[in-house]
């Protein structure tokens, strides 16, 4: 970590108020025995706006202490500053700075097992050659039992081509595969899914089209993941058309399920119906397409959807082919204008665009007892917590505030249903028997402004999706 000093001594206010476990560090120093030197490093920490995580005297002699501090910070630049806080203390030695977001990742986060012992002569010609000749000849002879006889059954492939990495734009194959690795990882730990990374060097359609279709027989199904729009809606219509196994973006159909079954629940929460809601949606990508075709699908009536050209109108000559498909589905009073503009007398608005667009002054113009989804990453359409001062709920996708909407809570529970069902193909009815189930989870007793959708770690998610998924 750069040794420079910071152009000030004293935290920003984002700094207090924004400190995440996705830039945690561990600081190794070197002090004297002096007791109080312990106290005096939580101290510094926590005025420099970080949070002390976990602090271990890993080495004690009777001249000196080796301390490991762990502490969150905000962001890269508030760490430096914290570290060189403790670098501003009489008697303490910084010795060595890691960031353990990246030793979480060095070698890859997953791997493959044998589930089968290996360790005999027998053991081998039965797993390997001359056993596994037997059942190849069967699958010759009755390809239908490949699922079953294989790992195909309970194996997806995770696809990207690397351009639309989290909120974080065309990054290419490479810096997609670590996003890949930790989604083929919850497909595990939520769903005992084995799923795997493919991370193709190309954003051509029909390559990409072509080499998933040339893969698939070794997968149940395929998450598609990461890809730009509009380039991502062909590339799942035509595989959809061409595969025998299910095809799943989870970046509009995950997005979409988990929004409609939180909305669900918030309009539940303030006895409101979704067929009576104006909702405006900001962003016509990938999530905000399938977040309004889901909601059109699950009976909502007044939706308008805002993106950079402003309020989408089917009067506009000048929209994209994707835009303006949207726009003939939407905006049934046939508004022009800004965001501020459809913000007005809106009962819920849902952000899938970009961080700081929507103005909290704003949503004083809402109807009352009004809904805010800013799900923007990494930076939400609006400050979070001035949001939850304006509106009746608030959502986001951040995990420091109440009501994440996070896919998790979608997807491994999705492909489980699909690939126990065996099925061939993902439909609109699944996807509102999803979301439908993700809202179940949250009991009456348990509805509140606050907790308007199940935690990821909630251990009913992913059955309960699964049972719908499967129609049972």
């Amino acid at each position: 970590m750069p040794n420079t000093p910071p152009e000030s001594s004293k935290p920003t206010k984002k700094h207090r108020v924004a400190t995440t476990g996705s830039y945690s560090i561990t600081v190794r120093l070197h002090t004297g025995t002096d007791p109080a030197v312990i106290g005096q490093l939580a101290t510094t920490v926590s005025e420099a706006g970080g949070i002390v995580t976990a602090l271990d005297i890993a080495e004690s002699r009777h001249d000196r202490l080796v301390i490991d501090l762990t502490c969150s910070a905000s962001d890269g630049e508030h760490a430096e500053e914290i570290v060189e806080a403790m670098r501003g203390l009489g008697g303490v030695t910084v010795y060595k700075v890691s960031d353990r977001t990246f030793l979480l990742h060095l070698g890859g986060k997953i791997s493959v097992e044998s589930k089968v012992p290996l360790k005999t002569r027998d053991d081998l010609s039965m797993a390997y050659t001359p056993g596994v000749g037997r059942v190849s000849l069967a699958l010759a002879a009755h390809p239908e039992d490949v699922s079953r006889l294989t790992i195909k059954g309970n194996t997806v492939a995770v696809v990207t081509d690397g351009s639309a990495v989290l909120g974080l734009g065309n990054l290419g194959p490479g810096a997609a595969l670590p996003v890949m690795e930790g989604k083929a990882a919850l497909f595990k730990r939520f769903a005992n899914i084995d799923a795997w990374p493919i991370c193709l060097a190309t954003q051509d359609v029909d390559e990409i089209v072509r080499t998933v279709e040339l893969i698939s027989p070794g997968f149940g199904g395929i998450n598609l993941e990461d890809i730009a729009a509009p380039r991502c809606f062909e590339i799942e219509a035509r595989l959809r058309e061409r595969l025998d196994i299910p095809v799943f973006h989870d970046d509009q159909h995950g997005t979409a399920i988990v929004v409609l079954a939180a909305l669900t629940n918030a309009l539940r929460c303030l006895e409101k119906s979704l067929e009576g809601a104006r909702i405006v949606v900001a962003g016509a990508g990938a999530a905000g397409t399938a977040i309004v075709t889901l909601l059109l699908e699950a009976g909502a009536k007044d939706v308008v959807v805002w993106d950079k050209e402003g309020i989408l109108n089917k009067e506009d000559a000048e929209l994209s082919t994707a835009k303006r498909g949207l726009a003939e589905r939407t905006n049934p009073r046939g508004m022009t204008g800004d965001l501020h503009d459809a913000l007005r007398g809106a009962d819920v608005f849902i952000g899938v665009s970009a961080g700081g667009v929507l103005d909290p002054e704003w949503i004083d113009d809402m109807a009352d007892g009004n809904v805010v989804f800013a799900l923007a990453n990494p930076d939400p359409e609006v400050d979070i917590a001035e949001a939850g001062r304006r509106a009746a709920i608030v959502a986001s996708g951040r995990s420091d505030y109440p009501n994440q909407i996070n896919n998790v809570l979608a997807f491994p529970g999705v492909f489980r249903g699909l690939l126990d069902a065996r099925a061939s193909e993902v439909t609109t009815a699944m996807l509102l028997r999803a979301a439908d189930a993700i809202a179940s989870v949250v009991t009456d007793e348990e509805l509140n402004a606050n907790y308007i959708i199940p935690s990821v770690f909630d251990p009913d998610v992913a059955p309960t999706v699964a049972q719908a998924i499967a129609g049972e």
